[in-house]
């Protein structure tokens, strides 16, 4: 009988990670990177000159660049959709009666009692 060697894939289910960014926040560098080539592209057709568009580009690029990273090191691979869905929860229920709570079945589920 021959032996056989098996590959054993290590990580299969771990995130993806790229220098640091985790998950999400490579698609969100990514977007960024093709909004900032298009701003820089429409700044130039407008007529502004080219090293100011490269000094704009480059400051903002490099504001949106600490932003992201700093995102992905506060909140990791999945904080920040708990962090966005954890905001839309109300912060009081109100309720000023018991009806909500007594059980009532609707209208067209009730026996006739007069029959």
């Amino acid at each position: 009988m021959a032996s056989q060697v098996y590959k054993i894939n290590k990580g299969v289910n771990l995130s993806i990670e790229f220098r640091g960014l985790k998950a999400q926040y490579i698609g969100y560098l990514g977007i960024g990177v093709v909004v900032l080539v298009i701003l820089f592209s429409m700044l130039y057709f407008i007529g502004i000159p080219s090293l100011i568009c490269v000094a704009i580009i480059g400051v903002s690029g490099s504001l949106f660049f600490m932003q992201v990273y700093r995102l992905s090191r506060r909140y990791g691979e999945f904080g920040l959709m708990k962090a966005l869905a954890k905001k839309q929860l109300p912060k009081h229920v109100v309720c000023r009666g018991r009806r909500l709570f007594r059980f009532e079945s609707p209208d067209f589920i009730r026996d006739d009692k007069n029959k």
